[in-house]
């Protein structure tokens, strides 16, 4: 070529600074090809191949592979659009080694507690794309719901992908390793397609976003009803737990259009649908896998419905139709009757023992576990103190509602007895004893104080490792009572009372009194 400057791959080295051998490759694969060949078969390259050859260094040392290199230089694509596919990849490394690092600094710095399979597992769940981590849902909401009719589920359950940042808390660590696992066991599978079989059989078919956003209002607006029940004191398996049900009914009925329940108005059928609902979605599993997700997106998470959604599912049970539960106490207290003078007797005889085991706890127990769940050795003997002031204002005619309120004070000892002299007080009144309170008598009110304390004295006293033997005679005369009141009542764990556990041999009458009533 006339008039051409023509170099050889030495001399192209020495311009570039690449090594021969890297130049005679990228000449060999097609990237740098040689102007022409001299008489004795050397490669020769012009301006046009140099400028192409540093291009392809420039390009390399970006970090593109020789295969985008080439269709950037032989012009098959652009280099911005080369750039703009390089620039993707490299994002997607540096979010992985930056994950990568977050394993390894967690775990460095002792933040993390996982041993080395699960830093390995962490490690590969890291490196999973944003492509791969959408195949893993996929495949597991596939394989949880199959053919099932339910697209507006499925779709929600599709669009939570989770998506670990760049630099996550260990927090979201553990999530993900969490939820990795979780996605992997039969039951969280079996609990989803349970619901959605469900959810096919009674409302399938497209629901649009007004509908779900009308569940999700109706959810906080029950859990906030019985939140609010559950600080006011009321029990699920009471008469008072009855309104809160009817107003939840009430609100539900609305989002029910569209599926198959025909009902006019809040009833059996409702309730028992309602109820069928709740026990089909409390599932901890499925509660937890939306946690998770919350975890590792950064999303809010919502607080727990499992403490909610039992005291809701136990009223329903306990009041399967309005005024249920009412009714069933008023047949039951219908034609009973008791000596007045007894029963009063009785009462004091078990408050004056209470008052003795009370006295006997320190204050460095309050912090021990008792057999109420949830409650520990100074909540016990708050509630102790509660039930003297409840029904004592229910005699007086002015009910308190001050249930969450700490009722203790600096001294325990003091506030029982000043709430049990209230409660002495208020029964002695001439005339208390056989005044009507609605459908009960007076008397009933000192029963029922006489059965709050016998058996949480009783769980006071076991918790604190004294004697379990209250009143023995009085335990064993209000059996019977306490059969007819509670026999018809739902066991649940969020009911007044567990299932019935067996007596041991030898138990006193407070022992089968609490065995009864689910204490063990």
């Amino acid at each position: 070529m006339d008039g051409v400057t023509l170099w050889s791959i030495g001399d192209l080295a020495k311009r570039t600074g690449l090594p021969v051998k890297v130049i005679r490759h990228w000449s060999d694969i097609g990237v740098v090809p040689p102007t022409e060949r001299s008489a004795t078969g050397y490669r020769r390259y012009d301006a046009r191949a140099l400028a192409r050859l540093e291009l392809a260094r420039t390009l390399r040392d970006l970090g593109l592979g020789m295969a985008a290199i080439r269709e950037v230089v032989d012009r098959e694509r652009s280099l911005p659009e080369a750039a703009a596919i390089h620039a993707d990849a490299l994002e997607a490394q540096i979010r992985t080694l930056r994950l990568q690092q977050a394993v390894l600094r967690s775990a460095a710095q002792g933040t993390s507690s996982h041993g080395a399979g699960e830093l390995a597992e962490l490690t590969r769940l890291a490196r999973l794309s944003a492509a791969e981590r959408t195949a893993v849902v996929h495949e597991f909401v596939a394989e949880a719901l199959g053919d099932l009719d339910v697209p507006t589920y499925r779709d929600g359950l599709l669009a939570a992908t989770p998506d670990l940042p760049d630099q996550p808390t260990p927090e979201q660590l553990d999530a993900w390793l969490e939820l990795a696992a979780l996605v992997r066991t039969p039951r969280l599978r079996e609990a989803l397609a349970r619901m959605a079989a469900y959810a096919a059989e009674h409302a399938p078919g497209e629901h649009d976003e007004h509908e779900v956003e009308a569940l999700r209002d109706l959810t906080d607006l029950w859990t906030q009803k019985v939140t609010a029940a559950i600080d006011a004191g009321i029990m699920p398996d009471s008469p008072a737990a009855d309104p809160v049900v009817a107003s939840i009914v009430e609100a539900w009925l609305p989002t029910q259009t569209r599926t198959d329940l025909q009902v006019d108005g809040d009833g059996e059928a409702a309730r028992q649908r309602l109820l069928e609902q709740l026990e089909v979605a409390a599932d901890a599993g499925v509660e937890r896998y939306w946690q998770l997700l919350c975890v590792i997106n950064g999303w809010p998470v919502r607080p727990s419905l499992a403490a909610p959604g039992q005291w809701l599912t136990t009223a329903l049970r306990a009041n399967p139709a309005p005024g249920a539960r009412a009714a069933g106490i008023a047949a039951m207290l219908d034609g009973t009757d008791a000596d007045p003078a007894q029963m009063l007797a009785a009462c004091e005889r078990v408050l004056a023992e209470v008052e003795l085991i009370v006295a006997a706890v320190p204050a460095a127990r309050f912090g021990d576990p008792t057999p109420c769940a949830g409650w520990d050795v100074r909540a016990l003997i708050d509630h102790l103190v509660w039930e003297n002031l409840l029904w004592t204002s229910l005699a007086e005619g002015a009910p308190r509602t001050d249930f969450a309120a700490d009722h203790l004070g600096a001294d325990h000892v003091a506030a029982f007895r000043l709430a049990a002299a209230a409660t002495r007080t208020a029964f002695r009144r001439p005339g208390m004893l056989r005044q009507r309170y609605g459908d009960a008598p007076g008397w009933r009110l000192a029963e029922q104080v006489v059965i709050e304390m016998l058996v949480h004295g009783w769980d006071l006293a076991r918790a604190t490792g004294q004697p379990t033997d209250l009143a023995p005679e009085v335990a064993g005369a209000v059996l019977p009572a306490v059969r007819a009141m509670y026999g018809a009542l739902p066991r649940t764990p969020g009911g007044s009372f567990g299932p019935e556990q067996p007596a041991p041999a030898g138990a006193t009458a407070a022992d089968r009194l609490a065995a009864y009533l689910g204490r063990h």
